[in-house]
């Protein structure tokens, strides 16, 4: 079997856009991923292509800007599956964020959207607004409404790993990585399929894209790895039975600092998230019983037309999903977004990333695909993904027990 030019590692979001990057601009390329495409945080996110409204709070300036500009080329690039979603945020007589503070930050928003007609922002006339009865009334003063993006995260997710796929990248699902060793010119990559065979593949280049599990994968690599010093925060949601709100509502959390969203999802009524710190990493992520009353309480206090008790008979389901943010001090909520890429000396053909948003994955993308080059040279590009259109795909597009390539079959 020929040598690849690169080897992605993890199907979530992040993989499979460095895998369409990486064979548009002319390398060879094959993404594994040990479960099914999309199975992890991306099928467990909140859902939202967004710039990051609440990042300015902690300084993040240039990410929003990055994300702002991805969610832009977005909705240009997949409208079947990333649509435009009016936000709302109402403000209490009790809120911890006035008016002018708010009316500034959307103002900054807008400013870094760069022309976009989505930066502008309104103030909701709510003498004459009858569709957010629903909300509490008691003690509401304002509600302004911004633009920000909503989509399916999986079927993203697969959309543009059938768009690598069809450029010629190979995709295989079920395929667990067992060791790396990274020599001076290429390393050799072993692996076990979910049939119990063995097998190994010689790579000039490796990208660690399993998210969450990025040190995991770490662990089996030679010569031994310094896995970047991370933090783990899991975040939940919940499925109401409840029919779909108006738009997105920006919600103030009354028990601690944070903001959580209520959305429409399905037709049914979407909440979260959640931001907890874990010590460790579960193999199957599980919302915890202080999540469950935590997004019930808060929605609870903003949605009043169901008991408490009649809420919870409302669930009809849940998700979590895991990032890995930079280890630093403070709380989940204002840890910084950025993400990291890591290359070490010992290793320079592997590149490990850590973080990232489901907004920016093709900026990361991007990132990832100059450390390609700078490490393997210059190809002759196929295709301009900047231009491609990502095409939303059957579920079944890829085989449940993928053992090819979908178009080999």
């Amino acid at each position: 079997m020929a040598m690849l030019d690169v080897l992605v590692i993890g199907g979530g979001i992040t993989g499979v856009g460095v895998a369409q990057a990486a064979v548009a601009a002319g390398y060879s390329v094959a993404l594994w991923e040990r479960g099914a495409l999309a199975s992890g945080t991306s099928s467990h996110s909140s859902k939202l292509i967004h710039g990051g409204l609440r990042y300015l709070e902690s300084g993040q300036l240039t990410l929003v800007r990055r994300c702002l500009h991805a969610r832009r080329q977005l909705l240009q690039l997949a409208p079947e599956l990333v649509k435009a979603v009016p936000f709302y945020i109402p403000l209490y007589q009790d809120s911890q964020r006035g008016l002018l503070t708010l009316s500034a930050g959307l103002s900054l928003y807008g400013l870094l959207s760069q022309g976009d007609p989505l930066g502008k922002f309104t103030r909701v006339n709510l003498a004459s607004s009858e569709q957010h009865h629903l909300l509490q009334q008691q003690g509401l003063r304002h509600m302004l409404q911004y633009w920000d993006a909503q989509t399916d995260d999986k079927a993203l997710t697969m959309a543009v790993a059938a768009s690598a796929q069809q450029l010629g990248a190979e995709i295989q699902q079920y395929r667990q990585v067992t060791d790396i060793y990274h020599g001076a010119r290429v390393c050799q990559v072993r692996y076990r399929d979910s049939d119990g065979t063995l097998g190994e593949r010689r790579v000039k280049m490796i990208i660690n894209a399993t998210g969450p599990w990025a040190s995991e994968l770490l662990a089996n690599v030679t010569p031994k790895q310094m896995p970047a010093a991370m933090t783990w925060v899991q975040g939940s949601h919940l499925l109401l039975d409840i029919e779909s709100p108006v738009g997105i509502y920006y919600l103030e959390s009354r028990l601690d600092e944070r903001v959580f969203f209520v959305m429409p999802w399905k037709n049914k009524t979407l909440i979260g998230t959640t931001e907890v710190a874990l010590a460790t990493m579960p193999d199957k992520p599980q919302i915890t019983c202080e999540e469950y009353d935590y997004l019930l309480d808060n929605y609870h206090h903003y949605f009043t037309q169901y008991s408490r008790a009649e809420l919870a008979s409302l669930v009809i389901g849940n998700f979590c999903g895991v990032r890995a943010l930079p280890a630093q001090a403070g709380s989940a909520f204002s840890r910084a977004r950025e993400t990291l890429f890591v290359q070490q000396a010992n290793s320079p053909r592997l590149v490990s990333v850590y973080g990232g948003k489901l907004t920016e994955f093709m900026p990361i993308a991007q990132d990832v695909l100059a450390m390609i080059r700078a490490q393997l040279g210059e190809r002759h590009a196929i295709a301009d993904i900047n231009t491609r259109a990502i095409v939303p795909v059957a579920d079944d597009y890829f085989a449940a027990d993928n053992a090819q390539p979908h178009m080999a079959l």
